[in-house]
């Protein structure tokens, strides 16, 4: 794709970024070509609006390692080490780093992100595919991923949390927003939250979830420690805790909301140390033996 003055004033940008354009930019100058000059001119609003209007490209970018003030690419970037940007990192598809990637905004990219090490971000980071990491994530804002997330430690986000398919966070998963995930959520340690969290299948924690607002799941719901709720606490099928269960002062405990009510001795069934206060639906069966 090679761009002219008349191709791009079609697109109506604003009027500082086209004469800043028409004086710095030659015609029939390559997409790519384009963005790496809005970028070097500290330009890099008006190299992601172009990236906006303009979407990714199916170009591949090999590189021994990166390291720049800010960072943006049409296609895929594939780093054999680590990757070290002072501002945002923006790529229109997929980005590989063998190991950590860092960034003091945000990083975004169109499909996957994968990295053999710590993925770190002061501003948000958006996913369109998969995440996933061979360490752990920490995000100052929201994170987004569109398809699974996986890591292989903690995943720490100062934001809100969204997922559209599974996660799987091998430790903890700290989340002062609310959390929603489109399938199911597998943590190895503690699940704490500010928000409310949300699985449309399965919720199965290491050790305890507490701090939540609501938790509620399709399926069922499970932690090897506490269950402990500011408000409701809402479960598709069975519900067990290794400790007690707890939910927020005058809101109720539901389990087995999406199965018949004569089933409930089965797939309703509610684990915990004691009967918990507040419970709505779903048989009690005693102590969690596992």
């Amino acid at each position: 794709m090679e761009f002219t003055k008349q191709f791009l004033r079609a697109k109506s940008p604003c009027a500082n970024g086209f004469r800043w354009f028409v004086r710095h930019v030659e015609d029939g100058v390559g997409y790519q070509q384009a963005l790496d000059q809005l970028v070097a001119a500290g330009r890099v609003d008006d190299a992601l609006w172009l990236l906006g209007q303009f979407g990714p490209s199916n170009a591949v970018l090999h590189l021994d390692s990166l390291e720049a003030e800010a960072f943006v690419f049409a296609g895929t970037v594939q780093v054999r080490g680590g990757i070290e940007v002072d501002g945002v990192i923006h790529v229109g598809r997929s980005l590989h780093a063998g190991g950590g990637i860092r960034a003091g905004g945000a990083i975004v990219a169109g499909e996957d992100i994968r990295a053999g090490a710590h993925i770190h971000s002061d501003g948000r980071l958006h996913c369109g595919g998969h995440l996933r990491t061979d360490w752990g994530v920490q995000v100052q804002e929201s994170l987004h991923c569109g398809g699974d997330l996986r890591a292989a430690w903690d995943v720490v986000c100062h934001g809100a949390l969204s997922v559209g398919a599974s996660a799987f966070v091998g430790q903890d998963l700290l989340v002062h927003g609310g959390i929603d995930c489109g399938k199911s959520l597998r943590v190895g340690g503690h699940v704490s939250g500010e928000g409310s969290l949300r699985a449309g299948q399965g919720i199965v924690v290491g050790g305890a979830i507490s701090g939540l607002t609501h938790l509620e799941a399709g399926w069922g719901i499970k932690a090897g420690e506490c269950i402990h709720t500011q408000g409701a606490i809402k479960a598709g099928e069975s519900l067990s805790a290794g400790e007690d269960i707890r939910a927020g002062e005058g809101y109720g405990i539901f389990a087995g909301l999406n199965v018949q009510e004569p089933a409930w001795e089965v797939c309703a069934q509610v684990w915990a140390q004691q009967p918990p206060a507040g419970l709505r639906s779903g048989v009690w069966m005693g102590p969690c033996a596992i």
